[in-house]
């Protein structure tokens, strides 16, 4: 939260009509869930658009960093110490990966130990550093290397609390890039969001990403999804 005051973020919001994915997503014996659809679908998008993968450093000059891969940063909840909290998961390159298998990895972050998550021990571990060598890690992680940037913290990020039938309307990221979500209407509809760093790009690039989100979901990843179910049937 203290680095992501300092990022100038603007939220951007489209009203994306997903009923046929609804309609073959509810067709499949195992179900994939919407977090994996909407990361895979993001994750292609900013895959062909270089401007998503970029991330403004100030060190030793202001300049923007583009990234070579994607690096998803998703937001898990886990229980902690008694309590809920939440970790972030990452997955390289997401739009490589089949839906199933994208899947799988998703519930491993939600169901395995905590430690045998990396990034899991990773955070817990440097939570427990004193205050300044905290600041000091964020400072140079999201300012000094490009690399561990986008290895250690991403390169966009997705959250969605629309399980629990409710949806942030803003947030706040250190990250250039964050989606999420509401839950459904009736008729498959649903507000998708993205929260971006005004550093880096216009809310033309946002708004027209997002389209192009919406049509990577009723395209390659509706096509996707129909073939596991034509596998399921067979």
């Amino acid at each position: 939260m203290h680095v992501a005051a300092s990022v100038p973020s603007v939220p951007m919001q489209r009203r994306m009509h997903l009923a046929p994915l609804v309609a073959a997503r509810s067709a499949l014996r195992q179900r994939i869930g919407w977090c994996a659809l909407f990361t895979k679908a993001f994750a292609m998008v900013a895959a062909r658009r270089p401007e998503l993968r970029r991330a403004y450093m100030n060190f030793p000059r202001p300049r923007l960093f583009e990234h070579a891969d994607n690096f998803a940063a998703i937001a898990v909840e886990r229980e902690y110490d008694g309590d809920k909290s939440a970790f972030f998961a990452h997955i390289r390159a997401p739009e490589r990966w089949e839906l199933s298998a994208l899947e799988a990895r998703l519930r491993f972050f939600k169901e395995a130990e905590l430690s045998r998550v990396r990034s899991f021990r990773r955070a817990l571990r440097y939570s427990g550093w004193p205050l300044v060598c905290r600041r000091l890690m964020w400072w140079y992680g999201l300012n000094v290397s490009g690399r561990a940037r986008a290895k250690y913290l991403g390169s966009f990020g997705v959250s969605s609390t629309a399980g629990e039938g409710a949806s942030q309307l803003s947030l706040w990221t250190p990250l250039t890039t964050s989606l999420f979500y509401s839950p459904f209407s009736a008729d498959g509809s649903i507000d998708v969001r993205l929260v971006f760093d005004h550093r880096v790009f216009d809310g033309c690039v946002a708004a027209r990403a997002l389209a192009e989100v919406e049509k990577t979901l009723l395209g390659e990843i509706l096509t996707e999804v129909n073939h596991l179910c034509r596998a399921n049937a067979a």
